[in-house]
């Protein structure tokens, strides 16, 4: 079984050229279909490694990185990400964002979603100054023709965490598809939940 170790800020650069590597790999399948560049991801990563109170929590097998998940204060969030939590009234400074979570494929249903999750959420709880957690994720059609016939949504595994699709709260962010020359905008849902356990917004 992998273990999960939590790192925090500068810690993690040590780990850039493997994270990235694996959020190319993992982020090129449905439902992202992202055509990744090697340095755009180290710029990333290294974006959150500059914020202090940012979280990696890193899956490993035998010393390699086959999983990460990420997190930060949603207020030191880009633009795009901030501003529909403004515009609905929110106050980005009560929000801890998480990123993304990317695992190799052997690796999933063993529980690693659950760990990663766990650390995140007491990594916010322990900062002491947020009531809420959240992420995004991308919305497809269902009858996209690159989803695969044995794709499974992840709604039920994040419902289970206690996380609601916001009814009001999307945001759009651009990238490339494989296949495609160019960036497009994609619409991105964001997902709840009270870090006290309450009940979703």
């Amino acid at each position: 079984m992998p273990e999960t170790r939590v790192v925090s800020g500068d810690g993690v650069s040590a780990y850039f050229d493997d994270l990235a590597r694996l959020r190319i790999r993992v982020f090129r399948e449905f439902p992202y279909l992202y055509d990744g560049d090697i340095d755009y991801e180290q710029r990333y990563l290294a974006t959150y490694a500059q914020v202090p109170d940012s979280v990696f929590v890193i899956a490993f097998d035998s010393g390699k990185v086959v999983g990460v998940s990420t997190g930060l204060p949603l207020d030191q969030e880009t633009g795009a990400v901030t501003e529909p939590w403004r515009t609905g009234g929110f106050d980005p400074a009560t929000v801890f964002y998480f990123g993304e979570s990317v695992l190799l494929p052997r690796y999933r249903g063993l529980g690693i979603g659950h760990r990663f999750f766990d650390a995140r959420e007491a990594f916010a709880r322990a900062l002491g100054r947020f009531s809420w957690t959240s992420f995004c994720a991308v919305e497809r059609d269902a009858d996209h023709p690159a989803r695969p016939e044995d794709h499974r949504p992840l709604h039920a595994f994040w419902r289970a965490r206690g996380y609601r699709p916001h009814e009001q709260l999307r945001c759009t962010m651009a990238w490339k598809e494989s296949g495609s020359p160019n960036e497009t905008d994609h619409v991105l849902r964001f997902w709840t939940r009270p870090l006290d356990g309450g009940p979703p917004a």
